[in-house]
């Protein structure tokens, strides 16, 4: 994928607004059915934003990180690498995706949660924003990020921004099928 740093970060953005309006729609919830199952080995809402925010708790310091060590640049072009471009493009959920399993420490099963997980993903996603604001001023393509299922491997900024928020999005969807709720405000 190859296009204006400024097009991918306006889409960005208005995916991450249109998250936090999702999660309104969760938290008007009661707290019994964000912890239904539809079978025991399957996610609650409450484990599906859990898991999100577990995957946050990695990426929100490593992008502050990678940003704070690179140099102003002026954005111009970004262009996807072929394993940044396979990871985003698989967490993009699409018609009869299949599930994927996750890494233990990333597994919030039986986690016996409760509602205030959705606070701190509202939170976090606040805090994307506030990134995604402030990453403006550096090269997407040239800033690197450490990713959380290896320590040796990189991605672009871009890239990591874009594997991070349609993994949000892909789990923000399975959250509201785990609770029952209407998934047609997806895209």
């Amino acid at each position: 994928m190859k296009a204006k740093q400024k097009s991918i970060q306006a889409e960005l953005s208005a995916l991450v607004q249109h998250h936090l309006s999702l999660m309104e729609d969760l938290k008007a919830q009661e707290e019994k059915l964000l912890q239904t199952k539809a079978d025991p080995e399957s996610w609650s809402a409450l484990e599906c934003i859990e898991h999100l925010c577990r995957y946050g708790d990695f990426y929100l310091p490593e992008v502050r990180r990678s940003l704070k060590n690179a140099k102003r640049v002026k954005p111009q072009n970004f262009k996807s690498s072929w394993l940044g471009e396979y990871f985003a493009q698989s967490m993009w959920p699409k018609q009869g995706f299949k599930t994927m399993n996750t890494f233990k420490s990333m597994n919030p099963q039986y986690s016996g949660l409760r509602a205030e997980v959705l606070l701190e993903f509202e939170e976090q996603l606040k805090q994307w924003q506030s990134i995604l604001n402030q990453s403006s001023d550096y090269s997407w393509q040239k800033v690197k990020t450490g990713i959380s299922i290896s320590k040796f491997i990189k991605l672009r900024l871009g890239d990591t921004l874009r594997v991070v928020f349609y993994h949000n999005h892909r789990h923000l969807l399975q959250a509201f099928r785990a609770a029952g709720l209407p998934s047609d405000g997806f895209k």
